[in-house]
């Protein structure tokens, strides 16, 4: 991969996590599966972009990040479950 092509990728990764934390501002009682999702995706595409253009403890953050949203995944899961 080029790394203007990860570059885009970083950036689009970069607008998910910025744009999940604004949705999570204005909204009153935010989706999680959006929110989670959303930063998951971000994660994942900051991390690509890191592979290529490397910044270890940015890898790490995103590392973090990605743990973190499919916790906030798995949570929101179970309490689907639980209210159904």
């Amino acid at each position: 991969m080029s790394p203007e092509m990860a570059n885009l990728f970083g950036f689009t990764g970069m607008a998910c996590i910025i744009g999940a934390y604004a949705y999570i501002t204005w909204h009153a009682q935010p989706n999680p599966f959006i929110q989670h999702g959303v930063n998951l995706l971000g994660a994942c595409l900051l991390t690509v972009s890191l592979l290529v253009n490397l910044n270890p403890a940015s890898l790490v953050l995103e590392g973090f990040w990605a743990a973190i949203a499919i916790w906030g995944l798995a949570k929101a899961l179970v309490a689907r479950k639980r209210g159904a």
